[in-house]
């Protein structure tokens, strides 16, 4: 059988952890606060942050929110992030994506200050991640490699010397992953697969490791994985079930590959929850330096 890389126990697990860390923190006369700046009313990321605010109650951290309208214009939410970025209250934020069309994202996402970035998506923790290739970075890591990174060790997966197959570019994880696995220590060998790549099945059949973040339902197909491969699935996509008149969650490998595969993330449950504990971490982290 299969081993099942259950995301949601170790979540919880690391939870509790978090929530020793914050307290000692507390003790020392510093809360860790988690900001979210949310502009306009979109459903999901409505939802999205305010999950964040539930997982940080559990673990002890302060929740700061910052909502804007939709027709706010962009040196409105500059004003707040810069204000984010002078609070001490603050030790990290995010600023929730996708932005009104009208913004220009990655001028925003540039003005948060690096240390206070909680999804490591800046881009000087992105270039802390290239140039140590040893892997020895001090600044926010980017939380969904990390999550993933962080299960596969919990369940013993070694990957060094082994292939490891990424589908996707994404900066979420895509672009990301690669540098965390291929750093000393991990010392794996990945390849990055995409829409111009040719023969990505090719690639998947030799595969060690698949990690799947491309965003199509299923795409990967029990004839793309070998015998014994770990499979990593970070797609999210909402399907219309038929039988049951309502959207279903569902991965990008189908399940029907699970009989293949050595372990396996569930989707949900294996990779989400990892990825949102990673950022309360990287918030809690910036607490603790701070106070160093």
């Amino acid at each position: 059988m299969a081993i099942i890389l259950d995301g949601k126990s170790l979540s919880s697990q690391l939870k509790q952890q978090l929530t020793e860390r914050v307290a000692a923190l507390r003790a020392q006369g510093v809360t860790p606060g988690l900001a979210t700046v949310l502009v306009g009313e979109d459903a999901g990321s409505r939802k999205y942050v305010a999950g964040k605010h539930r997982d940080c109650q559990e673990v002890g951290i302060a929740s700061i929110r910052r909502e804007l309208p939709a027709d706010s214009s962009q040196d409105d939410v500059m004003q707040v992030i810069d204000e984010l970025n002078a609070d001490p209250s603050c030790t990290g934020y995010i600023v929730q994506l996708p932005l009104p069309r009208h913004m220009d994202a990655n001028a925003i996402l540039d003005r948060i200050d690096p240390a206070k970035d909680a999804d490591g998506l800046h881009p000087y923790n992105l270039g802390e991640l290239v140039l140590h290739v040893d892997g020895a970075v001090d600044t926010p890591q980017p939380c969904t490699p990390a999550g993933v990174l962080k299960l596969l060790s919990a369940y013993g997966i070694e990957l060094a010397g082994k292939e490891v197959c990424v589908l996707g570019r994404g900066i979420t994880i895509g672009r990301t992953i690669g540098l965390m696995m291929s750093a000393r220590g991990v010392d794996a060998t990945v390849t990055l697969c995409h829409t111009g790549t040719t023969d990505v099945h090719a690639h998947m059949r030799r595969a060690d490791v698949i990690v799947a973040a491309c965003g199509q339902a299923g795409y990967v197909q029990p004839d793309d994985v070998k015998d014994g491969a770990v499979l990593v699935d970070v797609g999210v996509s909402r399907v219309w079930d038929e039988q049951e008149s309502r959207y279903r969650v569902h991965g990008d490998i189908d399940p029907a590959c699970h009989a293949k595969a050595y372990a396996y993330t569930p989707n949900p449950g294996g990779v989400g929850p990892m990825t949102r504990v990673m950022l309360l971490d990287n918030v809690v982290t910036a607490a603790e330096r701070a106070l160093a």
